[in-house]
């Protein structure tokens, strides 16, 4: 069995980016191919939002599949379980700053 992350340092590696979320919550949408996401995100850049993929990836919060052998080839992320999870969690704390700015 791998060995679980640490949902506290992941927490704070994910949040540590501005991109991060933004990212997360594209996904969460549906499943994106990485030429809609920097579409979405103007201002972000191709090394930072695969950075990021590449985190996300590591802590089991996205998976990448990939059609085809050659290229043209069709990469494309969705969110995992913990994925979603760790979404609806944002989505909570998200929640409960909006009730106490409220």
């Amino acid at each position: 069995m791998p060995d679980q992350p640490n949902v506290a340092a992941m927490v704070e590696s994910i949040v540590g980016c501005k991109w991060s979320l933004r990212l997360l919550g594209r996904i969460a949408d549906a499943p994106q191919r990485p030429s809609a996401l920097l579409r979405s995100c103007r201002g972000l850049s191709a090394k930072v939002m695969n950075e990021r993929l590449r985190k996300f990836q590591r802590f089991g919060l996205v998976a990448r599949s990939v059609q085809g052998d050659k290229p043209p080839i069709e990469v494309e992320y969705a969110l995992t379980g913990l994925g979603r999870k760790f979404v609806a969690l944002l989505a909570e704390i998200d929640r409960l700053q909006h009730e106490l700015d409220g």
